[in-house]
């Protein structure tokens, strides 16, 4: 349900601000830094506290607002999702980012978030480079600095993840950078440029990549001070192609020589770029380490020193996303030494983004957000070994029990033409032609849904749309179905049940369910204009698109419905 403002509150925030009523220049700061950390839960931010430096984390908290009760309102909790959501300030029913990858009825296939195969690569393979946010249906916060500017404005995305960049970056966008790991390359496509920027050539030509993964994977500190994290060997984890056991020190240079990329066995959404295998070295290995997120940093510097972003008597915009944490998280879980080692290596990562924010735009001169697309459960091996409830199944399992299901009730045919994002497609065609009520079609799915383990509640699609719901699971299903786009019935588990991809041990996590494990994130704001403090109050993180939109005194993004935040904002 939509929050309505009282009256009192419309009128302060449409009233002027003393500079302008003073006939004051406007004033804004002179770069705007979005953070997305990719796969971070809130307790990340105090977990590791003690071992972090003064200059990451701790000097957001400290310096910065933060709002220690930020959920995300809608499932599923995904990559893409959480990236437009965050940027566009309204949920996937509205911007129709229902996933990171959904079935296309009409062309009867799967697509990917980014996909667009009328765009061509630049700088990089053609599997890699065909991307753009067509698919995205509102305008970003970054769409409306460029257009509020009269395009004069530079908006930037950079990310290991095309969809970490390009969601965040807009339409309208200047440029979008992410990695392709068959040439350890930043690119991009033809939706933004025609060729690589001469800088951006001369950094790819460095083999920065390369350089990182010659060195091996050893912990920051000694690995017997991780005493937030489990031990080092447990069979939950799981170890890199070319490992015995997932343990440290993990030999990179070796692992990494030739040979494809790991991919998590047990879960599936850490990342849909597929590893292709390197002649003498497989590049695509560091996005499941932390030095992925060095990488990242290293580029995103460039990329300000090279566009003078910050500089240039207007404001800017660099939407940034660290997607490594993503990668390290699905592969060991959050309770492992590996994440831990991550987080504290990112948190120097910041530090040093920071200080180049300082020399580089001025002190307080630039405006900084740091949240996630999402949190993650814990792994299921290590839920159980504490006597806490969790389980895993197969998405697999769920479409081939459905459709046989469906074949003992209706007879032979291709009743479940695909299983994504927790969602049920059905077979519309077939069942128009076998004259099968669809209403009916998906309430039998839902009762065999329902026989499964792990499986709470199935929602059909028609009950979905004929009712609202303002609160609870209806909510964040309906904030998370856009017709066009979802399944026919949509499937809820159990609080701690993840979809696993491994039997019978399940390696690693995963998340995209409403429960606060994968809902509750960080959300800081750090330097020009915000003053020092926090909040507890329940916000969402729809409402970051707007708060942006209060302190660049510019539109909302056309789908936006979320508000703004009055107590960073000092109202």
């Amino acid at each position: 349900m939509k929050k309505i403002l009282p009256f009192t509150m419309v009128a302060l925030l449409a009233m002027p601000t003393l500079a302008q009523k003073s006939g004051k220049p406007l004033l804004r700061p002179r770069l705007v830094v979005g953070i997305v950390v990719d796969q971070m839960r809130y307790d990340y931010l105090y977990r590791y506290w003690s071992k972090y430096p003064a200059g990451g984390f701790r000097r957001l908290l400290g310096e910065g607002f933060s709002y220690e009760s930020c959920h995300y309102n809608y499932v599923p909790t995904y990559t893409g999702p959480g990236h437009a959501s965050v940027y566009t300030g309204t949920t996937p029913a509205v911007h129709g980012i229902i996933g990171n990858n959904w079935w296309v009825r009409e062309e009867g296939r799967e697509t990917y978030v980014t996909e667009d195969k009328t765009v061509q690569p630049v700088g990089g393979a053609l599997a890699a480079g065909q991307m753009s946010p067509r698919h995205l249906l509102s305008t970003t916060i970054t769409d409306e600095l460029r257009l509020a500017t009269n395009f004069q404005a530079k908006t930037i995305g950079v990310s290991m993840k095309d969809r970490g960049s390009i969601l965040p970056a807009g339409h309208a966008a200047n440029a979008a950078y992410w990695y392709d790991g068959t040439n350890g390359a930043f690119v991009s496509s033809t939706f933004y440029q025609a060729a690589l920027p001469e800088w951006v050539a001369r950094f790819n030509a460095a083999g920065h990549a390369a350089a990182y993964l010659a060195q091996p994977w050893n912990t920051l500190l000694p690995i017997g001070e991780y005493t937030e994290s489990s031990a080092d060997d447990v069979p939950w984890e799981a170890a890199f192609k070319g490992e015995t056991n997932p343990v440290f020190p993990h030999d990179l240079p070796t692992l990494s020589a030739g040979a494809p990329a790991a991919v998590t066995p047990a879960l599936k959404n850490s990342g849909e770029t597929k590893a292709v295998p390197a002649p003498t070295q497989n590049l695509d290995l560091i996005r499941s380490t932390p030095f992925g997120n060095s990488l990242t940093t290293d580029f995103a510097l460039e990329t300000l020193r090279q566009e003078q972003m910050g500089q240039r008597g207007i404001t800017d915009f660099l939407a940034l996303s660290y997607s490594c944490t993503d990668y390290v998280g699905h592969q060991f879980g959050p309770n492992s030494i590996e994440a831990e080692d991550t987080y504290l290596r990112l948190d120097r990562e910041l530090a040093r983004l920071f200080d180049a924010l300082d020399k580089q735009v001025g002190k307080g001169q630039a405006l900084v957000f740091l949240t996630a697309d999402h949190a993650a459960a814990h792994a299921v091996g290590f839920a159980q070994a504490h006597r806490l409830p969790s389980g895993g199944v197969g998405p697999s399992v769920i479409r081939d029990s459905v459709q046989h299901a469906l074949v003992r009730q209706y007879g032979a045919g291709q009743w479940v033409l695909s299983y994504e994002n927790q969602q049920v497609y059905l077979n519309r065609p077939l069942l128009k032609k076998k004259n099968i009520d669809l209403g009916k079609a998906q309430q039998d799915v839902a009762a065999a849904l329902l026989t499964l383990p792990g499986v709470t509640q199935a929602l059909t699609a028609l009950d979905l749309q004929r009712a609202h719901w303002s609160e609870g699971l209806g909510m964040y299903q309906e904030n998370g179905f856009y017709a066009p786009r979802s399944g026919d019935v949509l499937t809820v588990l159990a609080p701690g049940w993840l979809e696993a991809y491994a039997f019978p041990v399940v390696k690693g996590t995963t998340h995209g369910s409403s429960g606060a494990y994968d809902t509750h994130v960080p959300l800081l704001f750090w330097g020009w204009g915000v003053k020092r403090g926090q909040s507890s109050a329940a916000v969402r993180i729809v409402d970051i698109a707007p708060t942006l939109a209060q302190f660049l005194h510019i539109q909302e993004p056309s789908g936006c419905s979320g508000v703004p935040l009055r107590e960073v904002l000092g109202r």
